[in-house]
């Protein structure tokens, strides 16, 4: 999994790989400036367009200016905004790059009467920013948010400090592309618009460099999956794909439950059973003919191989049986909905749930169950807190969805699409955890697989459907989420 550095270590992080590899950081740079010039170039925005780059003095603006350099070689129509007082100013790579320049593109200065429309590329300050910006670095970014045109920001806006939710000014870009790994500040939700799409571009990092910087927030990526899949034989059979016992469902809200059942054994499960009141039944034997279906008293919890509950139950006359599941299961078990409604209420509840129990609050769920938020760093430590401190995997879920793990680290979910933001897509995402858990998967890892593959199952359904997404569009794209990852 990709580690994710605070914005101070990005430079130490640097020189070890330079040290390691003995790769200069000219060299460093100019590869980053190519990858960068190879996105630019696949997203095929008009060719026409004339293309400003703002470049500071430091090294984010050095790589401004072999972007530009490239961008030239590449006939595009190129020209650099001087965003630093004098050449004195500058880093030495940057003072390399700069010399590298073309006659052929056109340099302006703050004080000239520079394009303002077009493609900005935003290549003014890095990640190395601290404290409150001065007066100078103020003007260039009020300068360049007159810009009526798209806006790409080289690592990170230019304002926004790497570690931190958005106070003063920034600017705000339509594309943020982050080297290597995301800076935390890039998946805040508060510095949405700022970030604009983030995009990851690999520059070739070598991987004993990241291994000698600690951190706790790592990054979940496509390539991180695979390993996480259990294999079956031919001669496995339905038992060995786990037996899968869903509780939830109520008058009105069988759709939740029906959501979920469907996940689950879309998601692989050899069997499952849908628990609801008995009034319900024929509802989900009618939707999910391949489902069973229980109701009253659950005789023998242990018969199954991970439980699931909460989607669409509801919260009267509940605590009874969820009390009794988490005492006669006593393995790790999914609770969702009103499941954290429940331990939300009933907080002795906590004193029973199985170690290693996942959690799937949305962003109101969590503040009933662990209490309010001034903001989602702070949402943040306190879901740390509360996984250490009740040995449970909490999945934090909206964008870029935190799962936080008992022994402290957190990890950012990559996959994933704003058109998920719909109903029930929480339910499929329960049944598709429960799912891997029942399969023998590791409880970190069903929760690392269900989050991924859930994100991926909306952007493949998405690809065609787009705001018109619903829940079991998510259902039906979860095979195609095997087939892009190449799990059989």
């Amino acid at each position: 999994m990709q580690k994710i550095f605070k914005g101070s270590e990005v430079k130490r992080l640097d020189e070890l790989h330079q040290s390691q590899s003995g790769q200069s950081s000219a060299e460093l740079m100019e590869r980053a400036a190519s990858i960068f010039v190879e996105w630019f170039l696949e997203k095929k925005f008009d060719p026409s367009a004339q293309v400003l780059i703002a470049c500071g003095a430091g090294n984010n603006g050095g790589d401004g200016f072999a972007i530009a350099r490239l961008l030239k070689k590449n006939q595009l129509n190129v020209a650099v905004l001087h965003c630093f007082s004098s050449i004195e100013q500058l880093s030495k790579d940057a003072l390399t790059n700069w010399n590298s320049l073309s006659d052929e593109i056109s340099i302006f200065q703050l004080q000239d009467d520079f394009p303002k429309s077009g493609i900005l590329i935003d290549a003014f300050l890095g990640v190395g920013i601290e404290g409150e910006l001065r007066e100078s670095a103020r003007k260039v970014i009020l300068s360049l948010c007159e810009f009526d045109g798209k806006v790409i920001s080289v690592d990170i806006p230019s304002g926004l400090h790497p570690d931190k939710i958005k106070t003063g000014l920034t600017i705000e870009a339509d594309y943020t592309i982050s080297f290597e790994f995301p800076k935390l500040a890039l998946l805040l939700p508060e510095n949405v618009e700022a970030v604009g799409e983030l995009v990851i571009l690999k520059i070739g990092i070598l991987n004993c460099s990241y291994d000698q910087i600690d951190t706790d927030y790592y990054f979940l990526e496509s390539t991180d999956i695979p390993s996480l899949h259990r294999s079956f034989n031919r001669f496995s059979h339905k038992g060995d794909f786990g037996k899968v016992l869903l509780v939830g469902g109520s008058p009105g809200k069988m759709g939740a439950l029906i959501l979920c059942t469907k996940s689950a054994l879309r998601t692989g499960s050899g069997l499952v059973s849908s628990h609801m009141e008995e009034s319900e039944h024929y509802i989900i034997q009618t939707a999910v003919p391949e489902a069973m279906a229980t109701w009253g008293v659950i005789a023998d919890p242990q018969y199954y191989d991970a439980i699931g509950i909460g989607p669409g139950w509801g919260q009267d006359n509940r605590d009874r049986l969820m009390r009794q599941l988490l005492q006669d299961f006593q393995k790790p078990v999914v609770i969702d909905a009103d499941g954290l409604n429940l331990l939300a209420r009933h907080k002795d509840l906590f004193d029973i749930v199985p170690p290693n129990s996942i959690l799937t609050p949305h962003v109101g769920e969590f503040a009933r169950l662990v209490g309010e938020s001034k903001d989602h760093l702070d949402r943040l430590a306190k879901a740390k807190k509360f996984a250490i401190s009740e040995q449970v995997i909490l999945v934090l879920k909206g964008a870029n969805t935190c799962i936080s793990l008992p022994d402290g680290k957190q990890i950012f979910n990559s996959s994933g699409t704003p058109y998920m933001a719909t109903g029930g897509s929480g339910d499929v995402l329960t049944g598709m955890i429960t799912s891997f858990l029942g399969q023998g998967y590791s409880p970190e890892n069903a929760a690392l697989c269900g989050v991924f593959h859930h994100g991926l199952a909306g952007e493949i359904a998405s690809r065609s459907k787009l705001r018109s997404m619903i829940a079991n569009d998510i259902i039906d794209a979860i095979s195609s989420t095997y087939l892009e990852l190449g799990i059989e």
